[in-house]
């Protein structure tokens, strides 16, 4: 019986391309035992060729485990399915976008936090059962659904609760530390499990701990304002006064929800708004389109350089790491300029300088993409070293822009419609993710091709984010006329840094500023009290008649 090395039938059977690399989906079509015992001469160049018969050997020097793709066999003529079933992953996301954000508008963030965590959790477990295309897809659908809305909804729910001055630092920090340890360590995690079945239950078990959320995490006092519900807010605060061991006048909350009912009466906050509200007036509909293109963008060129690092020649899963470690020096920087520089122009830097690192890497050597195997040499290495380093640092870059835009989006919506529109603007960020397997796969024809869309992307991006309003020290718009006001009398070369000095040495002006503007200003002393009651006192004095007014 012939038996032969793996190195050696391959060698034998497989026909090499045009570069030399060996052929995926073809083999020689003769009787190799005749070859081997001489009967037929060894002139491989002339044989003909024909589909693989005999199954196949997979490499696994990269990923030194197998997968579904590779036990289903998943290549050649199925080699779609694997893009394919990505697809109807983003299609679950833009389902659950759609669904639990109304969830979350209608019923609350808890309900919606603890619905998406679940349906993710079941979804993943259930992945590793899977034996058939169409079962791992449904699988992965609902996986979609929870992909992204999962943190969204928590996110959303922290920043209601934080008042600007501590805004940014809760909002950038909690993913500085905790996401980006547990994306540096999540491929490693993957390489000693050695089994994507094994993965799939412990990246997925933990979401079932969402259920204890309602016992854990209080519902969003300024969402139950938005519907009405003042008695079960005050609860909600009066539980932060004891925790935080401060002192709150009772007068104080009476005032408060006395400000609140009137706002109801007259503003009709019961009223069950959906995200085309946000279209229906023209400054947030103006807006709302920009943050939409604005995150179309940023998710493009984030998700076109996660997966392009990849394909410059490093170790797939220290290259994955270092990716994801850029998160925390990123996000700490975010965190000390972010109150000082402002939303705007922070966004449009980072985004302009992504794109500006993206353009430059396409102007160095590249090293072998991707290397043969077995034959990536050390000159090789060095020389993808300057390409792979500029587009890590346009990951830097976008990682900063992305993170922007999550908060940006945040701040901007106003709380009837908050969870709707940034799930609206998540899922118009999936349909570009959907885009940037096809922008990378552009480097089978240039090398150049991604990294230039990419650039030329980060900066279109980086300008759209200037006609944005600034939310710097600003309260978040609670009604759609509070969405409508936003960032009336901003203009695009106003830089907060220096409006801040400006603000400083003219306390008394400021002072006598309108009372929309002055509305409009944060109060630490609590969001949604100032809201209200700034409202309220904007409205009584449009009661009057204009003769009346002193």
């Amino acid at each position: 019986m012939l038996y032969l090395q793996q190195e050696s039938r391959v060698a034998l059977a497989i026909p090499r391309g045009p570069d030399g690399a060996f052929a995926k989906c073809q083999m020689y079509d003769v009787n190799f035992t005749e070859v081997v015992s001489g009967r037929i001469p060894a002139n491989s160049s002339s044989w003909p060729t024909t589909s693989c018969r005999s199954g196949w050997e997979y490499n696994y020097t990269e990923v030194p485990y197998s997968s579904i793709a590779t036990e289903q066999n998943w290549v050649c003529e199925n080699a779609a399915l694997p893009n394919t079933a990505q697809s109807i992953f983003f299609c679950g996301a833009i389902l659950g976008g759609l669904v639990f954000g109304w969830i979350a508008d209608r019923f609350g963030r808890i309900p919606a936090l603890v619905g998406t965590n679940l349906v993710g959790c079941v979804g993943g477990i259930a992945t590793a059962f899977c034996s058939t295309f169409w079962t791992f897809s449904a699988c992965r659908f609902l996986v979609g659904m929870a992909f992204d809305n999962c943190f969204t909804m928590m996110y959303i729910l922290v920043l209601e609760y934080v008042g600007p001055k501590w805004r940014t630092f809760v909002a950038n920090m909690s993913i500085a530390i905790f996401f980006t340890f547990a994306a540096s360590i999540l491929p490693w995690i993957a390489y000693y499990l050695a089994d994507w079945k094994m993965l799939c239950y412990v990246t997925s078990a933990p979401l079932a701990l969402a259920i204890i959320t309602p016992w854990m995490v209080p519902e969003s006092a300024r969402w139950l304002v938005s519907q009405g519900q003042f008695d079960k807010s005050i609860g909600i605060l009066r539980k932060f006064q004891r925790i935080n061991r401060t002192k709150v006048d009772d007068a104080t909350y009476n005032r408060f929800k006395e400000s609140c009912l009137t706002a109801r009466k007259e503003e009709e906050m019961d009223k069950a708004y959906t995200v085309l509200d946000l279209f229906k007036t023209p400054r947030l509909r103006k807006i709302t389109i920009l943050l939409i293109v604005m995150w179309m963008a940023i998710s493009l060129v984030f998700d076109g350089h996660v997966r392009n690092v990849g394909s410059l020649g490093l170790d797939i899963f220290l290259t994955f790491t270092i990716a994801s470690a850029t998160e925390f020096p990123a996000d700490t920087f975010l965190t000390m300029v972010l109150d000082v520089w402002g939303r705007r122009w922070l966004a449009c830097g980072s985004m302009v300088l992504s794109g500006i690192f993206s353009l430059l890497a396409t102007t160095v050597p590249y090293g072998t993409i991707p290397p043969p195997p077995n034959e990536i040499s050390l000159i090789q290495t060095i020389s993808g070293v300057p390409s792979a380093s500029l587009a890590i640092m346009g990951r830097f870059a976008v990682n900063i822009s992305y993170n922007i835009g999550l908060q940006y989006a945040a701040e901007l919506l106003p709380t009837v419609v908050r969870a709707q529109g940034v799930a609206l603007i998540h899922i118009m960020g999936y349909v570009a993710s959907i885009v940037a397997p096809f922008v990378v796969y552009l480097a089978n024809i240039s090398v150049d091709l991604p990294l230039l869309i990419l650039g030329v992307l980060g900066i279109a991006g980086g300008i759209l984010a200037l006609f944005l309003p600034e939310t710097l020290d600003q309260e978040l718009p609670q009604t759609l006329q509070d969405g409508e006001n936003f960032g009336i009398g901003q203009k695009i070369w106003d830089f907060p840094c220096i409006k801040k000095n400006l603000d400083t040495e003219s306390v008394g002006e400021f002072k006598r500023s309108s009372s929309r503007r002055s509305s409009m200003r944060a109060s630490i002393r609590g969001e949604i009290r100032s809201s209200m009651i700034n409202r309220s006192s904007i409205r009584s004095r449009k009661s009057i008649p204009e003769n009346q007014i002193a």
